[in-house]
């Protein structure tokens, strides 16, 4: 992912969208090629060694920078995901992942029965990027991590570089990808391989998408995967399907392997890249689960790692419309014929509640164990002899939210290991919301978008869900932890322990019916940082988003 625009991609975009026009895709002879021993292409889809047709849905994890973080995995396979894709270095300009670390994630995807995509970020913006690798460097990285690779067909997918090529001399990218090819051909790679597009990923000039045709031929194996990233280039629903239909279209597989809701350069339209890639049966892979910096916090899928504090973006992609939880398939590879794991997890601890408020409460449980392994717990809601899952999540604890005041909730939770068997019920816990007030036409969403020791930066978006405007405001939160705020812009705050009132500034103090104004703060921890789980506007409590 690029953190800086492209300097010139619209106008230098929009000449090369209109030539493409009259230079639409080849379609070349595939080569004589070695039998695939795990997945494979064919004609423009990838498969598994079963013939199983795979279609990613997953997304980034940046392990390179945050190796402590591996239970990340677990994580994104309890949110829905069947791949993952694994930032690496090859230690030109980050630590390197050696061939100890990278069997290690391995391993981990394989118990999380995730499909591995892993990829070295070092190239990223070569030419244009201080300190970038060429695609030739990388695949001497992967050669030099290969025994952690041999045998692992059936579950990795190499990612040869990652976004090789800024704006300066990326017409390079053709040869430099074909020659990177053939160099781990030659070395016994057997892998299916990915390929990043130039222009920082976004292929703006179409240099991807002409010469795709005679990449694909150049490999031996006949075995690549074209990976377009899409963020600020990608703006409007025209574009998104014109790209990614050539390829359809010329029997050339392609996957988006990275796109966000925002971005620096632009407004990504996330929703269509949603939409056309179910159409189309394309697999994605959204950027990225945690750990952002440098100004991109916003792409951050969960706050600080915790899997039970989804971001607007988290939800949008793990739930919405086109997301994760609708339509991701687990690989076939992990099917319950081929792993002979029948053994569920014991149950989990029974639950217990805190932080009850009129619409939350928490539930923390003691861990169920797996001899390989638990992957994650669902907590369900009981009422009538019927159960219905409330939230997943890969830790012993969540937040349940959206409760109504003064009613009664009868929770339980199950365990699931690496293999999807599901433990017995755990005991049940009832939990009696707060009276709360009346609920007002009002939703609250809140998130940290930067985090340092000792103190964070955080965002509350208060919007208008009824009918008439408001006009002036008080906004109250009671933090979970020790949060104090040490300055905010948007409204004036006054604290008392925990207890946050927040009166509205004269720019924010109308907010239109449908309307929108947001608030933000700097504080101060000395601990973790849960996030609040009730609001109230003008005394009234409102939804949490």
């Amino acid at each position: 992912m690029r953190v800086r625009p492209p300097a010139f991609p619209r106008a230098a975009g929009l000449v090369a969208a209109v030539l493409g026009l009259l230079l639409p895709l080849l379609v070349l002879t595939t080569p004589a090629h070695a039998a695939p021993t795990g997945f494979r292409v064919q004609n423009g889809r990838l498969l598994e060694a079963s013939g199983n047709d795979f279609v990613m849905r997953g997304v980034n994890h940046a392990h390179t920078w945050y190796a402590d973080r591996i239970s990340s995995l677990a994580h994104i396979k309890a949110k829905g995901a069947n791949t993952v894709r694994v930032v690496l270095s090859s230690g030109d300009r980050w630590t390197r992942n050696d061939t100890a670390d990278v069997a290690n994630v391995v391993a981990q995807c394989k118990q999380n029965r995730l499909i591995c995509v892993l990829e070295v970020h070092d190239t990223t913006g070569y030419g244009e990027q201080s300190g970038a690798v060429t695609l030739s460097r990388a695949a001497d990285y992967w050669i030099g991590v290969q025994s952690a690779l041999a045998g692992q067909e059936d579950h990795v997918i190499v990612n040869i570089g990652n976004e090789p090529h800024g704006n300066t001399g990326y017409t390079a990218w053709t040869a430099d990808t074909k020659a990177a090819i053939q160099k781990l051909r030659d070395a016994g790679f057997d892998h299916t391989l990915m390929v990043d597009a130039p222009n920082w990923g976004q292929d703006w000039a179409f240099t991807m998408r002409d010469n795709a045709a005679s990449v694909f031929a150049a490999d031996p194996d006949a075995n690549t995967v074209f990976s377009i990233h899409m963020y600020g280039v990608f703006d409007t629903a025209a574009e998104i399907s014109d790209y990614l239909g050539r390829f359809v279209s010329a029997k050339l597989p392609i996957v988006v392997g990275e796109f966000g809701y925002n971005h620096s350069d632009g407004n990504p339209d996330e929703d269509t890249i949603l939409a056309v890639t179910r159409q189309l049966g394309l697999g994605y892979l959204g950027w990225s689960w945690s750990g952002n910096g440098g100004g991109v916090e916003y792409l951050d899928m969960v706050t600080d790692f915790d899997p039970a504090r989804l971001t607007s973006w988290g939800e949008r992609i793990f739930n919405g419309a086109d997301g994760i939880a609708a339509t991701s398939e687990e690989a076939a590879v992990y099917g319950s014929g081929s792993g002979g794991d029948t053994t569920p997890p014991t149950a989990p601890g029974a639950p217990s509640a805190s932080a009850v408020t009129a619409s939350s409460a928490r539930l923390t449980w003691g861990a169920a164990t797996d001899a390989n392994g638990v992957t994650g717990y669902d907590v369900v809601r009981i009422s009538g002899g019927a159960e219905s899952v409330v939230t997943s999540t890969g830790d012993t604890s969540a937040t349940v939210t959206g409760l109504t005041a003064a009613t009664s909730y009868t929770f339980a939770v199950y365990a699931r290991d690496a293999a999807g068997n599901r433990s017995p019920r755990s005991a049940t816990v009832t939990v009696t919301t707060s009276s709360g007030g009346t609920t007002g036409a009002c939703a609250i969403a809140y998130r940290v978008t930067n985090e340092w020791p000792g103190g964070f930066q955080g965002e509350v978006t208060v919007r208008n869900t009824g009918g008439s405007a408001v006009n002036g405001w008080t906004l109250a939160w009671s933090f979970p932890a020790d949060q104090r705020i040490t300055n905010m812009w948007g409204g004036t705050p006054a604290q008392s322990g925990s207890e946050v009132s927040v009166a509205s500034a004269p720019y924010t103090a109308s907010i239109p019916a449908s309307g929108s104004v947001v608030v933000g703060f700097t504080a101060s921890r000395t601990g973790t940082n849960p996030s609040p789980t009730a609001f109230a506007l003008n005394g009234a409590a409102c939804a949490v988003a």
